[in-house]
């Protein structure tokens, strides 16, 4: 089944490796959706810090998947592929997608659509996949943060870092995050966090030692800066605690001392999304469905929307990423 599509769409390209400045616009087929897929008219396309590794040549896309940047969109279902099930064209969904967001039209699993959330506008729900799919995983099917525990998040005014805080905060877990000035902090307490330590002026370690309290450190560490802060995160975690890395901005080869892993019985893990299977996406996207999509949808949860660029402009949204001025998510409106 299909609605009227064009045979070319507009999307974003780059030649080679490079700055912002090889992001170019380009034209190709529009592509057609595979077994289990729908194709989706893109709406909107969020922006993320792995589109930024691509662009630079240092994370490839995983084979078959499209070359064309992005990883998440949100728009309106106007073809079903064979065996495509639960959507019908019309549909207004936002998915996580292995590349492609970054165009007219992506092709996207069915089993990796959610539906637009009542009370956002599908602009905000591009916002939503990359983020919710990532911090779902590794908070809750890794680290299987409980209520009543301690999360301390680096980054906490990123994408990742307002939904990790939302999130955790919403299902009962104490949540203690560090941003790199007073507006971001700021930002955390107010999105949830009980404790925000601007890095640059306290010691991270200290504050998570006294926000466990008698535990004397942190259950749960989500990170995406590595390098030096993988020895201070292994201090900072209490007894049992689990670290989850999810990037590594400072570098992911370090020398650590692993006593404190054996004495503290503690769990170092991590993922990545992109290249696993789609049945592990969709059961990440059906618990995501059950227990975050209701708080969404009752306005506990959102999106922390920084700036929307037109498509065409997207080097400047990359730049923008790069700069880490932003609080928030970063999405193109097509």
């Amino acid at each position: 089944m299909t609605t009227a599509v064009p045979e070319t769409m507009t999307c974003i390209e780059f030649d080679a490796p490079g700055g912002p400045e090889v992001l170019k616009t380009g034209s190709r087929p529009v592509p057609q959706p595979g077994e289990g897929e729908v194709l989706i008219k893109v709406a909107a396309a969020g922006i993320n810090r792995p589109d930024v590794l691509q662009r630079m040549g240092g994370y490839p896309p995983p084979p078959g998947a499209s070359d064309i940047p992005g990883l998440e969109i949100a728009g309106t279902v106007v073809a079903l592929g064979e065996g495509a099930e639960g959507l019908s064209i019309g549909d207004e969904v936002c998915a996580l997608v292995t590349g492609g967001g970054y165009a007219e039209y992506c092709p996207a699993p069915a089993a990796q659509c959610l539906p637009v959330p009542k009370g956002l506008s599908i602009i905000e729900a591009a916002a939503l996949p990359e983020t919710f799919f990532t911090v779902w995983t590794n908070l809750y099917q890794r680290a299987h943060l409980q209520a009543g525990e301690t999360l301390l998040v680096h980054g906490g005014s990123s994408g990742i870092g307002t939904t990790a805080i939302q999130i955790a905060s919403q299902l009962g877990a104490k949540v203690m995050a560090t941003a790199g000035n007073e507006e971001k902090c700021r930002a955390c307490t107010e999105l949830g966090a009980e404790r925000a330590v601007n890095y640059k002026e306290e010691d991270f370690v200290t504050a998570a030692k006294e926000f466990g309290g008698k535990k004397k450190g942190v259950d749960v560490i989500l990170d995406m800066v590595g390098g030096d802060y993988t020895d201070r995160n292994i201090k900072s975690l209490a007894q049992d605690g689990r670290l989850v890395n999810i990037a590594f901005l400072q570098g992911s080869k370090v020398e650590v001392n692993l006593m404190p892993v054996m004495l503290k019985r503690l769990t170092l893990t991590g993922s990545t999304l992109r290249a696993r299977p789609v049945a592990v996406k969709a059961a990440i996207a059906n618990e995501l469905r059950e227990t975050v999509w209701p708080l969404i949808e009752k306005g506990a949860v959102k999106p922390v929307m920084h700036s929307v660029f037109p498509l065409e402009k997207a080097d400047e949204a990359h730049k923008l990423m790069e700069s880490s001025t932003h609080i928030g998510k970063i999405v193109l409106e097509i």
